[in-house]
């Protein structure tokens, strides 16, 4: 379902995306012609993503070459240093400490206990997504743990009311790495997007110059298949 920009997302929320590319014209080339997006400048040298004139993502370049080529999910926080406290107590650590992000708000990267790493946005003029839920835009963020009790704990503690609350209509899920991956892999989100036929999709990722890392395959919340794009970066087609 489409949403407007004027959308409020509670705390723990997933509200926003970006990647972490070498090249930041060929991610335009590689998700432009995969799922429909036009691109515009935003701060700092990276760019939004537009799905029908809604942002939908944002792509910016490596600062330092050594760092992952990465998607990161942010869920939303209203107070972002309160919540990065909260994460730090809880057994997670803070990557990158909160920092603005011009007027359109103030970010953070931090990690759960087993280390997976994920971004906290407290908005300002941008409030995340202007649509999602529909094919080209966010559907869903996957975690791969080592032990799912131990991330349901954290997670349900941190975001209780997005994950478990009586209004929840959670975004978000948790499975064993090795339900997907080799059992080396270290734990890590994988940010899923809409298509209408993942099959299809499969086959422009291929032509593109992405390949396939495991399925498609059927999950509770449908038919998934995680890839990786041009340079990289993995993600997931999620087919309702």
């Amino acid at each position: 379902m489409a949403e407007n920009r004027a959308s409020v997302y509670g705390e723990g929320v997933p509200c926003w995306v970006d990647a972490q590319l070498p090249d930041v014209d060929a991610g335009k080339r590689f998700y432009g012609e995969l799922f429909g997006w036009s691109f515009e400048g935003a701060h700092g040298g990276s760019v939004w993503a537009r799905l029908d004139g809604e942002p939908v993502a944002a792509l910016a370049r490596k600062a330092d070459g050594r760092m992952p080529t990465v998607w990161t999910v942010y869920f939303a926080a209203p107070d972002v240093t309160a919540t990065a406290r909260r994460i730090d107590a809880a057994g997670g650590q803070v990557v990158a400490a909160p920092f603005p992000v011009g007027e359109l708000g103030a970010a953070a990267l931090v990690t759960d206990p087993e280390g997976a790493v994920f971004g906290l946005w407290q908005a300002g003029r941008h409030p995340g997504f202007g649509t999602r839920h529909r094919p080209g835009a966010f559907a869903w963020a996957q975690l791969y743990a080592r032990d799912t009790e131990r991330a349901n704990g954290f997670y349900g503690g941190l975001f209780h009311d997005a994950l478990f609350g009586p209004d929840a209509e959670p975004d978000f899920g948790r499975a064993p790495v090795t339900d997907v991956f080799p059992a080396q892999m270290p734990p890590h989100f994988v940010v899923h997007f809409g298509v209408e036929d993942c099959e299809a999709a499969l086959g422009t990722v291929g032509r593109l110059g992405g390949r396939v890392q495991s399925g498609p395959f059927t999950a509770s919340y449908g038919t998934v298949a995680v890839v990786t794009d041009d340079q990289g970066a993995s993600f997931a087609l999620l087919e309702r």
